[in-house]
């Protein structure tokens, strides 16, 4: 499962680890990303979407249906 978000599209970022000895090695930090179910009522289904806890915050602000809207935009299907 890949660590994407399909509203914000937030992926892994990529850096170092240093350790006390200061040698590095590589390290991935990935966005927190959940799934989650969310009722459209313009189709009378529900939808699963994967979504960082950030874009989880705007979906209640914005509500699901711009949401999707915005996501289908992206060229994301859902």
């Amino acid at each position: 499962m890949s660590a994407h978000c399909q509203l914000t599209g937030a992926q892994p970022g990529f850096g170092n680890n240093i350790s006390h000895s200061h040698r590095r090695t590589s390290r991935r930090f990935d966005p927190n990303v959940q799934r989650k179910r969310y009722w459209l009522p313009s189709e009378g289904r529900y939808v699963r979407l994967r979504l960082s806890a950030k874009a989880i915050k705007t979906v209640d602000t914005i509500g699901v249906e711009a949401a999707v809207a915005r996501i289908r935009a992206r060229g994301v299907e859902v």
